[in-house]
């Protein structure tokens, strides 16, 4: 699953298509939005909360939001003057933004398509925590939100997009074995200081990724193929630490996060029983 990074790199590509431009064709093929139409709209600027995309518009003097989320599935194809996506695709489309020069932006299989007035941007993401994206970003209140429940597991808290906005499986499975802890330490073991440094670190590892600077997702500081990660993706392989076997439980995910969990995602675990010391699925 995308996760902010992921949208935030998106939202990179995709200002310089429309961001100031005007569209010529702005279509919305969901039912909420069917008779939707945003010609003549100019498109403002892209903005991300966590894994959430808002696209901004005036049309007609009217501040208006697109609200999106790719979930497991969406994703936008993004083409410049002259090129169309291939037939096949065309029913996919559930957004397409055309401007003036012809740039198009087409939202395939998009799960959530949103159109709202700016100023109820609110009703799509005010519900999430503060975004680890976000420079500003209050760190010691971010950890505070982050260890309410002290008992929540750690991988657990690090998904609740309601606690902080931005992390998907694979940064919480790498953050989880970077902190030494095992996934179901409950989050309150870390201690004041040790939540705030997890917070710290996990916001330093999704901006560095999100920059287009460094490699993106890749934790092991090693860009070779099959080499990015410490524990996610690898079950069975030798800890590249240790060397004791890496292992992994299928389990769906105990957060209530209109993201991930409303979707019926299937989430998998991975972690290193040496490096990750503290409570694991495999005790009786």
């Amino acid at each position: 699953m995308p996760e902010g990074d992921t949208v935030a790199l998106l939202a990179r590509r995709m200002r310089p298509l429309l961001e100031g431009r005007t569209l010529v064709h702005g279509r919305l093929n969901v039912p909420a939005h069917a008779t939707a139409d945003l010609a003549g709209a100019r498109v403002l600027g892209l903005a991300t909360h966590g894994k959430h995309l808002l696209t901004r518009f005036d049309l007609d003097g009217e501040a208006l939001t697109l609200h999106t989320h790719l979930r497991m599935d969406g994703e936008w194809a993004l083409l410049g003057p002259g090129r169309r996506l291939p037939a096949r695709m065309t029913p996919d489309v559930r957004v397409l933004l055309v401007t003036a020069e012809q740039r198009t932006a087409a939202g395939l299989r998009m799960p959530v398509v949103e159109l709202l007035r700016t100023v109820d941007e609110h009703r799509a993401v005010g519900h999430l925590g503060p975004d680890l994206l976000d420079l500003a970003l209050d760190v010691p209140a971010a950890a505070a939100r982050l260890a309410r429940d002290p008992s929540r597991p750690l991988a657990a808290a690090l998904l609740d997009q309601r606690l902080v906005a931005g992390l998907g499986n694979l940064w919480v499975n790498e953050l989880c074995f970077l902190t030494g802890r095992s996934p179901w330490t409950p989050i309150g073991e870390l201690g004041d200081d040790g939540v705030r440094r997890l917070v710290q670190r996990a916001a330093r590892a999704l901006r560095a990724s999100a920059s287009g600077v460094t490699s993106y997702q890749v934790t092991t500081g090693n860009t070779r193929p099959g080499q990015e990660h410490w524990v996610a993706g690898r079950v069975g392989k030798a800890c590249r630490r240790c060397g004791t076997r890496i292992e992994m439980v299928p389990e769906v995910a105990g957060v209530p996060e209109d993201d991930d969990a409303a979707a019926g995602v299937r989430r998998r675990t991975w972690w290193c029983p040496h490096c990750q010391p503290g409570p694991s699925p495999r005790q009786p």
